[in-house]
């Protein structure tokens, strides 16, 4: 799986934040059920094929772990948030997304609704 490194570009972050880009319908259905924990460092990106409220929309049955999840639209701006909690039906974006941020609870607070996002692919970093 290919990762990028997730950029603010409105508010540094504390400290890296590398991203598994998950495009695949099989790499978004599984995303990160059975986990045991998220390093703080790590993160999956789920890329929709378009900008939508029902496509972004993500399960969190027979997920072990809570996860902040950050939606972002396809100008790359967040446009929802919300800390995900284990084993609940569904959560749906307040508005249309493009990308699925998945990341540790610890890494929520860095992110803001109207920040602006960057997904550099690692080689380049």
């Amino acid at each position: 799986m290919q990762l990028v490194l997730v950029k603010n570009l409105t508010q540094p972050l504390l400290s890296p934040l590398k991203a598994g880009w998950c495009q695949p319908f099989r790499c978004q259905l599984q995303g990160l059920m059975f986990r045991k924990n998220l390093a703080a460092d790590h993160g999956l990106l789920l890329v929709q094929k378009r900008e939508s409220r029902l496509d972004a929309a993500i399960h969190m049955l027979f997920m072990r772990i809570d996860i902040g999840v950050v939606w972002v639209n396809s100008d790359l701006e967040v446009v929802d948030l919300r800390i995900a909690r284990r084993w609940r039906p569904f959560y749906i974006p307040k508005a249309p997304a493009k990308y699925i941020l998945e990341i540790a609870v610890d890494r929520f607070n860095e992110f803001n609704l109207g920040d602006k996002l960057d997904f550099e692919p690692e080689n380049l970093a």
